[in-house]
């Protein structure tokens, strides 16, 4: 009954369903995107140095148990609310997964393939496209994976500071104690982390090598 309800909401207000729908996700494919564009270079720079990859992997782990909604709160004094602080926020939630998945997946690559590859005369920005880079790629892509999901829930709480999103239906649910139009921005962002979880497993196994797929 309270899904027929909420079914009946959306049609009801389409515009408004459909407006919150695209900006959730236009704020959390922002986010993933400048993260990405960060914490890979970032990542790759870093992966080969010892000391320094350890300490950015140390420091990403520290940031992945910061609450979502307390690394919101704390921008809001810095950049005020709507949408671009929201943005800033899911950014600096996505970089923790990436960075780490870029250095361990370039830290895993075969130490003989690359001696290899400098023996046959390989330049060094060569033997990152054609041999690291493609090797790491499948375990860089599963942090890509995690980050974006964590983005799409985390978007929920852009609401609290005027972001906007499908956290509007949820946030205003639980103020007027409407659980019907709580549903209408709680379904919708789950199918969306389930499918974002379910589209980058398939591209993350179709990367993967065929001897170390797992069933």
């Amino acid at each position: 009954m309270m899904l027929l309800d909420a079914w009946h909401y959306i049609l009801a207000h389409p515009a408004q369903f459909s407006r919150a729908l695209g900006v959730h996700i236009a704020l959390s494919a922002s986010a993933l995107m400048l993260a990405a564009l960060i914490s890979i270079p970032a990542g790759i720079a870093v992966a080969r140095r010892g000391g320094l990859s350890l300490a950015v992997v140390n420091a990403a782990n520290v940031g992945r148990t910061l609450p979502s909604l307390a690394v919101l709160a704390l921008v809001m004094p810095l950049l005020g609310t709507g949408f671009a602080p929201a943005l800033f926020a899911l950014t600096l939630l996505a970089l923790p997964p990436i960075v780490t998945h870029t250095i361990v997946g370039m830290r895993g690559v075969d130490a003989d393939v690359v001696d290899a590859a400098v023996g046959m005369g390989m330049t060094r920005s060569t033997l990152l496209r054609q041999v690291e880079l493609p090797m790491a790629l499948p375990v860089i892509f599963a942090g890509l994976r995690t980050a974006a999901v964590q983005v799409i829930s985390g978007a929920v709480l852009a609401a609290f500071i005027g972001g906007g999103g499908l956290g509007d239906f949820i946030t205003a649910g639980i103020a007027m104690m409407a659980i019907p139009q709580l549903l209408v921005g709680a379904i919708p962002v789950s199918v969306l982390a389930l499918g974002t979880d379910f589209l980058f497993g398939a591209l993350q196994r179709r990367m993967t090598p065929q001897g170390l797929r797992t069933a």
